[in-house]
């Protein structure tokens, strides 16, 4: 299946990266009538008061934030070539050079999928396609179209699905005095994640599945969504424990097991004015991850080309019950205490429109919580007391 799949992106790209060459060489229409070469990108530095607890984007980073400033978690580029194929055709290429869960730097192709508007309020894309388990999931690395530096880690942390390869259906339609929309997708996962250092989780061949509901009303929108995950390897906690727990305590298997991933949104954007917040729930099959809730807020007031913004987030999980009786269980449960979450963060900053899509961000990150509050965090939780202060500067830009 990954040979496949592999082969079907590999001519897809080639397919679409042959006509985008052909689209600028003249030997059809303009390319300002149907090529489209756009990109993204941000510079960020960032630093924390703790060498114990590393502070990560998301769990898909393996090494987090020190004492020493560092531009890894933030800091990335990304360029995107849309082909118009048709009055109701589009091809989609993007490429984005980030942290990724092996610690390199290598590019990968994030979107490569063709979309077809059987009608203006129906759409279909087959390919490569963002994740959107969660309102703005899919445009969480772009930096310049997100208020803060960066997405809320206490909610968006657990999110190591990036991208998959499937296709998603949309479909609107106008109720009462509003916008309904609605997406369903579905796919295969390409994807792999750290997990202790050096060995990392093969996410390959997963499963996911989900859609949302979105209302628009004037300011406000408003997103239902859900996403349902089936994993399709293991967790390598055999590898780290050196012997065979999944066998042994059999709580611990994850392949074939799913993930839910359950949330509630609102933004409201109107004049100077913008609050989002969200709820979200993980509930996991497998006792090796314990079931979370998360949610935050953020308000901004605009004054001129400056939006200062404050925000509160917080994360807490629960331990699930472990019914074999052995000598190995607890070394199963310490193993599962590791994605215990138990902390909030206080989030104050400014973004500056420094010129037409260019900003400048500067975010101070007060976190609280428990010692043992160690999911959503690399490096060595046994020696941090729980709290984390983390100061960061980003240069977004969009063309």
């Amino acid at each position: 299946m990954k040979t496949m799949r592999n082969r079907c992106l590999g001519v897809f790209i080639f397919l679409l990266g042959s006509s985008l060459c052909h689209a600028e060489t003249g030997n059809t229409a303009p390319a300002s009538d149907g090529f489209l070469l756009k990109g993204f990108g941000t510079f960020g530095v960032a630093r924390s008061d703790s060498n114990s607890a590393e502070y990560v984007r998301d769990l898909s980073q393996p090494k987090g934030l020190t004492k020493s400033w560092s531009s890894k978690i933030d800091t990335l580029f990304g360029v995107q070539a849309n082909l118009k194929l048709g009055a109701q055709s589009e091809g989609v290429v993007q490429l984005i050079s980030r942290y990724r869960y092996d610690g390199s730097y290598r590019p990968e192709v994030s979107w490569a999928f063709l979309r077809h508007d059987f009608t203006p309020d129906f759409q279909v894309r087959i390919g490569r396609l963002g994740t959107e388990f969660y309102m703005l999931a899919d445009s969480r690395l772009v930096g310049y179209s997100n208020l803060t530096v960066r997405p809320p880690p206490d909610f968006y942390g657990p999110l190591v699905f990036s991208y998959f390869d499937g296709f998603d259906t949309g479909w609107s339609t106008d109720l009462g005095a509003g916008l309904l929309r609605a997406k369903f997708y579905a796919g295969i996962s390409p994807e792999s994640s750290p997990f202790v250092s050096p060995i990392t989780w093969n996410l390959n061949g997963s499963r996911l599945i989900g859609g949302h509901l979105d209302y628009f009303l004037g300011p406000w929108q408003l997103r239902i969504a859900s996403a349902d995950v089936k994993f399709n390897s293991e967790l390598p906690i055999d590898a780290l424990a050196n012997l065979p727990l999944t066998t042994l305590v059999p709580e611990t298997r994850v392949k074939n097991t799913h993930a839910r991933f359950d949330s509630v949104g609102v933004v409201y954007d109107k004049g100077p004015l913008q609050v989002q917040g969200m709820l979200g729930r993980i509930r996991y099959d497998s006792v090796a991850y314990e079931d979370s809730r998360a949610g935050f807020v953020i308000a901004s007031y605009r004054l001129g080309q400056f939006s200062p913004y404050l925000g509160y987030s917080k994360t807490r999980s629960s331990p699930g019950t472990f019914t074999t009786v052995g000598p190995f269980t607890g070394l199963a449960q310490t193993l599962a205490s590791a994605t215990h979450t138990n902390h909030h963060t206080i989030t104050v900053g400014s973004r500056w429109d420094v010129y037409q899509n260019v900003a400048l961000k500067i975010q101070f990150d007060a976190i609280r919580g428990k010692p043992d509050s160690a999911f959503t965090f690399r490096g060595d939780i046994v020696q941090w007391d729980g709290s984390m202060n983390v100061m960061s500067l980003a240069l977004d830009f969009a063309f």
